[in-house]
């Protein structure tokens, strides 16, 4: 029998409804879904294993408890969220994103305005020390080759880089604080998610992929 909520968050119910609009929306990209990186959505696809299908739904439980746990947390911060996008949208969702997220973060954020939100106001509140910045620079001069040491084949792990080969530090330092500031935006967002869906219960169908207590699991992002 199909449950009338996937999840209940502070036992309030999370409509099945949800899950199901959401696994109607066209993919185009990486993290189509827990078993899948490729393809169109589910609706379009040729019919697919029952364990697929249940993983794909749990999968898609995940990315909308995300977004229904960044509605709260924005309205609990006074944040405003852009309006939602048009169901119609192709969710769209690049192979680094998925690499450097997860699957699920990843299409949760493509899909959610709230968790966009949450993550921008997450990545302002970091702090990243100049200490940081300077090492940063100094373990990763390959990332900072000029264009001529490119093209002329510097070795950047050589044991004496001509300091003329290197962008200056002034020059990247904005670049660096900006990429640091955003790593720790993650991190911050990553632990606010793992305690925030802590607590969420789920019905049965509608568990994590990962989770082992059901036979399907498989741990994936």
């Amino acid at each position: 029998m199909r449950p009338e909520h996937a999840a209940l968050i502070d036992g309030e119910p999370l409509p099945t409804d949800r899950v199901d609009s959401f696994l109607e929306t066209p993919f185009r990209g990486a993290g189509n879904g827990a078993t899948s990186h490729d393809g169109a959505a589910p609706a379009r696809r040729q019919p697919e294993a029952p364990s697929v299908a249940r993983q794909r739904r749990r999968w898609a439980t995940q990315v909308v408890v995300t977004d229904e746990l960044a509605r709260r947390a924005c309205a609990d911060r006074g944040l405003e969220p852009p309006p939602e996008v048009s169901p119609a949208k192709i969710l769209t969702l690049a192979e680094s994103d998925v690499a450097d997220l997860g699957s699920i973060v990843a299409a949760a954020l493509a899909h959610s305005p709230a968790a966009r939100t949450l993550l921008a106001a997450l990545e302002a509140e970091q702090t990243v020390p100049e200490a940081a910045v300077q090492d940063y620079y100094a373990r990763n001069q390959d990332r900072f080759l000029t264009p001529e040491a490119l093209r002329r084949g510097a070795d950047p792990f050589g044991e004496a880089t001509a300091s003329e080969d290197v962008q200056p530090y002034e020059v990247v330092r904005d670049r660096i604080t900006r990429e640091l500031r955003q790593a720790a935006g993650r991190q911050a967002f990553f632990g606010w998610l793992d305690q925030a869906r802590s607590t969420v219960v789920y019905s049965h169908g509608h568990e994590h992929p990962g989770d082992p207590s059901h036979p399907d699991h498989e741990h994936r992002h």
